[in-house]
């Protein structure tokens, strides 16, 4: 194997050995309530429906009876165990075929349900996703064995090569956006949109989508590594007009976005009655069966097995119909849109595609990205890598480094950084267009001087420095009592009436507090990975950290602090102590940014 892919298996290993012994470390020894709490398990549920499935599979419905609100992590595709309260052998695995506010389909690895299941109390436990790595490992296993073009540039062994004669005008986007569409036309095999916050990366996608198929593409493959990623895309895609097929579904799907999954559009299709009716034949030849009790003799024991068999026999029709039908509808898809490991879905496990783009690769798991890379001639990347990254258990592991991150500077020559943004005033982007992007960035004039109000302040370091807001400890996290309260008090004394309203805060304890400080009112809190993709009128930081050694944590991470920062449109305040802060020379810098805009505030002077 290529030793570049066999470093990356390497990696993969360690970080699905610390998955699952963080998965199993929250669920050993619990109960079904407590799995529940964690967001783990559905309990207790109560089987709605069955139905025969593909194979010698049986599909259930299942309804949460109770604790509806409760939040959970089960997804379309996570393997799940249907289990009694009764007997800790009283388990069946499957997988999940659908989500949504209380209701669930499984498919189970069984041809009929137990008797346990109609006795007692039933729950279904989400199982650790050994699917995800299986599906990546086997990608980073078949592409160390390739010499495919596309291989060798991504990991330059070769460089990109681009057409001389594309030309591209739209007036609906910016130079730097018609640039972005003109690069992906032109290459080969390898463009990279960099799109910074608020600079149109999604808008400036859906128009090369567009140029693409009326240029003569037949079929594009569209992916991210979330579902909420691939979702607006899907949205935005189809309205334009084009016919759009999302794979997989995600949790509370809208409807609008149900209509462009396979089932919905196989269930609109004209032969749909036919499935209907033969799967319902085959449900009452194994209603007739079931009827046969334990105790028969040899008549009986036959007369069983061919009501058996006639029901496999009408199953196997109604999945060369089924396949029919679902070739049909991807056949007729001018985009196909996945999640990364989606990609690899049955339905199009073995189609191959001019052009594959993948969104919001600053996040996706290198290994995730080459399942659908090995299905491309040609793959356009689009994202960030100087924003999040993407989320790793396993310590020190290479798999922060994206594969975006690496081909940015493998490939220069590939890249187009869209400049315009349209979202943050010019004062809130200044400082992070010169930490992170070259001093490049500029505001469009919709946005340039947006405020709340005349006078206000677009961006504000509050200072707590001799104030006593010490940190503490608290657990593996850390909180800043007395700060949190001055920054609860600082928005309350503020009329914010109309305007959206967030606090980012590093730590998860000082979130907790910080929402116990705030409750009652519309102020959202979260850490930053919970703000990701998202904007709000005005923006508090509260960076925590407040010591004698000069000690930061997680705000080393300065990605994360990008992220932060550029969420505000009209107002981002800062407040954190400089005597620790300042010895970072990221926050030295932001400090005397704010002083030299007028923006540099001590807590001093709120002191009553």
């Amino acid at each position: 194997m290529n030793p570049y892919f066999k470093n990356l298996v390497t990696s993969l290993d360690a970080e699905r050995q610390a998955d699952a012994l963080s998965f199993a470390a929250l669920t050993n020894g619990t109960g079904a309530a407590q799995r529940r709490t964690l967001g783990l398990c559905w309990y207790p549920v109560a089987i709605r429906s069955t139905e025969p499935a593909r194979g010698d599979y049986t599909s259930i419905e299942v309804e949460r009876t109770t604790h509806k609100d409760v939040s959970h992590q089960i997804r379309f595709g996570s393997s799940v165990a249907l289990f009694s309260n009764h007997d800790d052998n009283d388990r069946i695995n499957g997988t999940v075929s659908y989500v949504g506010t209380d209701r669930m389909r499984i498919t189970l690895l069984t041809d009929e349900l137990p008797d346990w299941a109609s006795d007692g109390k039933l729950g279904v436990d989400l199982l650790f996703d050994a699917y995800s790595y299986d599906e990546m490992t086997a990608a980073l296993k078949t592409a160390g064995k390739l010499e495919a073009p596309i291989v060798n540039i991504l990991t330059g062994q070769a460089k990109a090569t681009f057409s001389t004669t594309i030309s591209y005008t739209n007036n609906a986007l910016n130079q730097w956006q018609q640039m972005a569409v003109a690069k992906i036309l032109a290459a080969q095999q390898l463009a990279i949109v960099h799109g910074p916050p608020g600079t149109g990366k999604t808008t400036t996608l859906v128009a090369a989508i567009n140029e693409l198929i009326k240029q003569g593409e037949s079929q594009i493959l569209v992916v991210a590594p979330s579902n909420t990623a691939v979702d607006m895309l899907s949205e935005k895609l189809s309205s334009t007009g084009l016919n759009v097929l999302r794979i997989g579904n995600s949790v509370r799907v809208s409807d609008s976005l149900q209509r462009l999954t396979l089932d919905r559009k196989i269930a609109g299709h004209e032969q749909i009655k036919d499935i209907k009716k033969l799967k319902k034949q085959a449900s009452e030849y194994k209603n007739m069966a079931h009827k046969y009790k334990r105790s028969f003799g040899r008549a009986e024991r036959e007369q069983r097995k061919a009501l058996f068999n006639e029901a496999h026999r009408i199953m196997r029709d109604v999945a060369k119909i089924e396949e029919f039908l679902s070739d049909d509808v991807i056949s007729k898809a001018q985009v196909i849109t996945a999640t990364l490991v989606g990609a690899n879905h049955y339905t199009i496990k073995n189609r191959v595609f001019n052009t594959v783009i993948i969104d919001e690769a600053g996040q996706a798991l290198e290994p995730a990205t080459w399942i659908p890379v090995l299905k491309a001639n040609r793959v356009i990347m689009a994202g960030d890598h100087l924003q999040l990254p993407p989320t790793v258990k396993s310590p020190d592991s290479d798999l922060v480094n994206t594969l975006l991150e690496k081909c940015v500077a493998r490939h220069p020559e590939a890249v187009v950084l869209l400049q315009e943004q349209y979202r943050m005033n010019e004062k809130i982007m200044q400082f992070p267009s010169a930490e992170f992007y070259d001093n490049k960035l500029i505001a469009h004039a919709s946005v340039s001087n947006r405020l709340l109000s005349n006078g206000d302040k677009p961006f504000t370091f509050i200072d707590t420095a001799g104030a006593g807001y010490e940190e503490q400890a608290e657990g593996t996290s850390t909180v800043n009592n007395e700060e949190a309260a001055f920054i609860a008090r600082h928005i309350q004394s503020r009329n914010y009436d109309g305007a959206s309203v967030a606090v980012i805060a590093p730590y998860k304890e000082q979130v907790l507090l910080l929402k116990n400080l705030l409750t009652g009112t519309n102020v959202e809190i979260n850490t930053v990975d919970g703000f990701q993709g998202q904007e709000r009128d005005v923006v508090y930081i509260s960076l925590t950290r407040s010591n004698s050694d000069g000690s930061i944590g997680f705000l080393t991470d300065l990605r994360r602090m990008n992220v932060a920062i550029t969420r505000a449109k009209c107002k981002v305040v800062l407040v954190g102590d400089s005597a620790t802060l300042a010895k970072h020379k990221f926050y030295s810098d932001l400090i005397k940014y704010a002083e030299d805009i007028g923006g540099y505030e001590s807590v001093w002077e709120y002191q009553a």
